[in-house]
């Protein structure tokens, strides 16, 4: 008897084990991976549960050969995941790029550990932001969402598939370690609840189609795969039949295309929440398992009287510019708490500009941040 590709119900989970249930409830029928620490019970639900849904996984020899087997999979018909850590995300970068220009679908969960290179294996980071949005060479436009409970690594796995298909792109999870390790309540809705993207078939015939021709929001149709259709996928620089052109000529469309159609649909891919905004004088801009701390010291900031908001990326790339900008315009400064040594506080800065000050809160990993060295930073914007 088979499995049930949507466990209904409550259930008492780690974020690894609601991301895989999340790709499940999905759609995702298959699963390229390599294990890592600590993103491994990612790998481990997907092997047990896969076979029982009809879908198929695959333990490749490297996260290179891992992060290729998801292209071939969505070329073939499937939604198709992986998950991995620092450096097995770095070694997926070369077919990360493959995966843009080919506008293939599909969703990659990175659960940060401290780096650089093995650095700490079983202990929290969040230092791949930045190289999520500029870990492959090239000009390219990345989403990339960071979940901060277990019920959002289900929830948010769900939202990267959706935005995969709808802008034909990998999606990254940008989970960490503390949120992939940390038990809490997950709760599945029914599958006739849960809110699915279908794939964008084209309605062309197979001898009018062209597989890079976009539709009115720069995004090209595909195809149902065995039906008759060839197409040509490549790497190189291509036209809208898919066949190689090197030169300037193909190049311009091409590369701005593939970043247009995030860029001009990015109102439609924010997502971020807000918390005692409407009168703030400091905000306290997080993401991850760092907004959890980060909330607590808005909560005791407001206990005492202070005037501080809390604004918490959820997606991360494209970053939120419309909202930093409006806030810049009406405070006193930026804190930005982060386990790094500063990422995402310097797209902030680049925001908000000069005019007011954006104060990293760094952290170098393998913990999460004292409560109070935020609270000390925010006493300092206030004076």
């Amino acid at each position: 008897m088979s499995e049930q590709a949507v466990l209904t119900g409550e259930h008492f989970m780690t974020g690894d084990e609601a991301a895989a249930e999340g790709g499940l409830a999905a759609g995702c029928r298959f699963f390229g991976g390599y294990p890592i620490t600590p993103a491994t019970e990612v790998t481990e639900v997907m092997a047990k549960r896969l076979p029982g849904v009809g879908g198929v996984f695959i333990q490749m020899e490297d996260e290179m050969a891992s992060m290729n087997t998801l292209l071939g999979a969505a070329w073939g018909g499937m939604k198709s995941m992986t998950s991995t850590s620092g450096p097995g995300f770095s070694l997926m970068m070369e077919n990360l790029g493959l995966g843009i220009i080919t506008e293939t679908p599909c969703v990659l969960v990175n659960v940060q550990r401290g780096g650089p290179s093995t650095g700490l294996p079983t202990l929290v980071g969040q230092q791949d932001m930045m190289q999520a949005k500029w870990g492959s060479h090239g000009d390219y436009e990345i989403i990339a969402l960071a979940p901060s409970s277990p019920q959002e690594a289900f929830d948010f796995t769900i939202h990267a598939f959706n935005f995969s298909e709808q802008y034909r792109l990998p999606v990254l999870l940008m989970m960490d370690e503390s949120v992939g390790h940390m038990f809490e309540k997950v709760v599945i809705p029914k599958a006739e609840d849960i809110k699915l993207v279908p794939r964008r078939i084209t309605k062309d015939k197979p001898a009018d189609y062209l597989p890079f021709k976009p539709d009115d929001d720069l995004v090209p149709p595909m195809i149902e795969f065995g039906e008759g259709y060839r197409v040509h996928i490549t790497g190189l620089t291509h036209d809208e039949k898919g066949y190689p052109v090197i030169n300037a000529e193909a190049q311009q469309p091409l590369v701005r295309r593939l970043c247009e159609k995030i860029t001009k649909n990015a109102d439609k891919i924010y997502m971020y929440d807000e918390r005692e905004l409407d009168d703030a004088e400091v905000v306290v801009i997080s993401y991850g398992i760092t907004a959890r701390i980060a909330q607590q010291v808005v909560n005791e900031c407001r206990a005492e009287g202070k005037k501080v908001g809390h604004l918490r990326l959820i997606t991360c790339w494209p970053f939120p510019e419309p909202i930093v900008r409006k806030l810049a315009d009406r405070i006193k400064g930026f804190v930005v708490p982060e386990i790094n040594l500063g990422q995402m506080s310097l797209e902030v800065e680049r925001v908000a500009g000069r005019g007011i000050p954006t104060i990293c809160v760094p952290n170098a990993g393998g913990e999460v941040h004292n409560p109070e060295d935020i609270h000390a930073v925010i006493r300092e914007v206030l004076k």
